[in-house]
């Protein structure tokens, strides 16, 4: 292609500038809210995507954003806790970026942080921790893209109202842009609720979504709706609600304490009863999204079950050590009850069937 072309690489395509992105929706999930000034246009979510995979965001040219963010583990990466592009281990678990443009809120514990174009800047200006390391080094990373055959194409038929768009503004819309057209609605249940395929979910599947919807194991109180989470935000929401809940990992000193490094909500509030409390995560492709909670401490769905089930967990020795369902802070809809090994096993079968195959 460049052959044929000369020096310049075109696009795959070249859409006009103004061509509205639209969601492929199964009938009865509703769209994600527009952004005010931030207009959905297919070249700027292709535009995304390329930077999305660019490892020329990061300032060593080591990391892109897919490298925390992996398709194959539905935008998560696998690790305990994720790691910068200088080395540094981070204290906090990859959330996944699918369905984003569905949350009020877009990370753990900071109900402050609601823009996703504003949210791309952490990672790639941010210092502690250092992830993508630009901060400081902002020209020179934007002069990388300008220099490139394909951006010289793809920038300005995503943002023709610039006469230079070039711009880390730029960037980070174009980011946001790609990340809010990744929807997840294509997994057997999907098919089951949305399609009215009644085929799609075997015996045990349907057993365990009916124990998922009880009240005896209450957890469609924190994971409901068809996003399986409390908190969302789309057109029809009047009134979006930004909960957090602390759901009795750690009790390190007795009193409700949380490691340090990481105390949740708590560490912008200051307010007691914040400890601990984090975001209730999204359960579509759990199945592959492993290890789970904030800090990545369980490394399978059945040692998730089994913190629930006991109504918080049991550390029985180290630095902290404690007993996370006696916490004085933990949710009340955290409590223990009983569940026998073929009610786990059909729950399981059940968060397995969330899995969208082909967004993997």
């Amino acid at each position: 292609l460049s052959a044929a072309c000369g020096d310049s690489v075109p696009p795959p395509w070249e859409p006009p500038p103004d061509e509205p992105f639209v969601y492929a929706l199964p009938e009865g999930i509703p769209p994600p809210r527009e952004v005010e000034g931030e207009p959905l246009t297919r070249p700027r979510v292709e535009l995304g995507r390329h930077l999305f995979y660019d490892v020329r965001l990061s300032l060593n040219r080591e990391q892109s954003c897919a490298s925390c963010h992996r398709q194959e583990r539905a935008f998560t990466d696998g690790r305990k806790t994720s790691v910068g592009s200088t080395g540094e281990e981070h204290h906090r678990n990859a959330m996944s970026v699918v369905n984003v443009a569905y949350f009020p809120t877009l990370t753990w514990a900071n109900p402050l942080l609601r823009s996703l174009a504003q949210q791309a800047l952490v990672p790639l200006t941010g210092e502690d921790p250092i992830e993508l390391g630009i901060g400081g080094h902002e020209d020179e990373v934007i002069d990388r893209l300008r220099d490139d055959p394909r951006y010289q194409a793809l920038f300005p038929l995503a943002f023709p109202e610039d006469d230079d768009p070039y711009s880390l503004h730029n960037v980070v819309v174009a980011l946001s842009a790609f990340q809010r057209s990744i929807v997840s609605f294509r997994s057997r249940y999907d098919r089951f609720m949305y399609g009215r395929d009644r085929s799609a979910l075997t015996a045990e599947e349907l057993e365990g979504m009916n124990l998922f919807l009880s009240e005896r194991f209450e957890c469609f109180h924190c994971h409901g709706g068809f996003l399986f989470s409390d908190s969302i935000s789309h057109d029809g929401v009047l009134f979006e609600e930004l909960p957090f809940h602390n759901t009795g990992l750690y009790n390190v000193d007795g009193e409700g304490g949380y490691p340090a490094h990481d105390p949740g909500l708590f560490e912008l509030t200051f307010e007691p009863s914040d400890m601990g409390r984090f975001r209730a995560p999204s359960l579509r492709n759990v199945a592959v999204t492993a290890p789970y909670f904030h800090d990545g401490s369980a490394a399978t769905l059945e040692e998730v079950l089994d913190h629930y089930a006991r109504g918080g967990r049991l550390i029985e020795d180290g630095p902290f050590a404690g007993d996370g369902a006696e916490n004085p802070w933990k949710s009340d809809l955290v409590r223990e009850f009983p569940m026998l090994e073929r009610e786990k096993r059909a729950i399981l079968a059940f968060l397995n069937a969330l899995t969208d195959e082909p967004l993997l």
